[in-house]
């Protein structure tokens, strides 16, 4: 479906103003003609960023009047999320465990599977909150910004190859008021001699086939760089279980995600002596999806 001119001039021929509540039910109306997901909270978001509120203050403000620019701005909106343009890049803020993390099309958008990780990450470290901690392919610098704020005495290092995806992640360091260590260069080629205590990275896992076959909202939107690892999808792994054992301390602990079917090709790359334990984890769909390695 496209925006026809009649569909067109009917959104934005208004002879007064509208409230909250009526943009709010022309603004969802629009998204079901497009057979859009979710179409309610969209609308809720699209507005409230526009209006510079949150979604709850939308209902706390149902009669307040929405203005013709206003609503210009929020048609705008819809029209580039129904023409594939995914929500996070075009509000440009996602929530990411406690960080408001600002995304631009440098990045990836953090997905859930990412917090989740986060998640594991966080309960795994719970009796060294002061560890030396790096976050690998940072790209927006979700993981290592949470991290930061679960464990303010924690010493974090943000590092990437991609210099916008570093001045991205120094922006969000800053808007969350957190302190971190940045670093710009290929995997840890920056670091020299340095050694962690806990790694985390989110690299590119997909292979050159995969990628072909991704859906139009991620393949035409998200950076390429972040997604593609290369012909197999695994090869960053294979440079890391190389280079990552002279930059951990004795007991550090590593966390990777990794695609839905490379459980059993991780456990071949990091199959060494160097590593006391080795897990793979499934995500909710029953994927592989993350893995951790505890060195010697």
């Amino acid at each position: 479906m496209t925006w026809s001119p009649v569909l067109w001039s009917l959104t934005t021929t208004r002879r007064s103003l509208k409230t909250i509540r009526q943009t709010l039910q022309q603004s969802k109306s629009l998204l079901d003609q497009f057979r859009i997901p979710s179409s309610r909270r969209i609308a809720e978001e699209i507005v409230a960023s526009i209006l510079q509120i949150s979604r709850m203050e939308l209902y706390l403000q149902f009669d307040r009047h929405v203005g013709t620019s206003e609503w210009r701005k929020c048609l705008n909106l819809i029209e580039r999320h129904t023409s594939g343009e995914p929500l996070e890049y075009i509000l440009q803020i996602v929530d990411f465990y406690g960080c408001e993390i600002e995304v631009t099309p440098s990045v990836l958008i953090p997905r859930s599977e990412t917090e989740i990780l986060l998640e594991k990450v966080c309960g795994s470290v719970v009796d060294r909150p002061a560890a030396r901690a790096l976050d690998l392919c940072t790209g927006s610098g979700c993981l290592g910004l949470g991290l930061k704020k679960h464990f303010p005495e924690m010493k974090v290092i943000l590092s990437d190859i991609s210099e916008e995806c570093i001045k991205l992640a120094r922006r969000n360091a800053k808007r969350n008021g957190l302190s971190v260590g940045i670093a710009c260069g290929n995997l840890l080629a920056p670091f020299n001699r340095e050694k962690f205590d806990l790694v985390v990275c989110n690299p590119p896992y997909i292979s050159k086939a995969a990628y072909e076959g991704l859906e139009s909202s991620v393949k035409d939107f998200e950076p390429r760089l972040a997604l593609v690892g290369g012909e197999t999808g695994l090869e960053i792994y294979q440079k890391l279980s190389i280079s990552l054992p002279a930059h951990l301390n004795p007991g550090a602990k590593v966390f990777f995600e990794i695609g839905f079917d490379q459980g059993e090709s991780m456990r071949e790359i990091f199959s060494s002596s160097h590593w006391k334990s080795v897990k793979c984890e499934k995500d909710w769909a029953g994927h592989d999806r993350f893995f951790s390695l505890e060195y010697q």
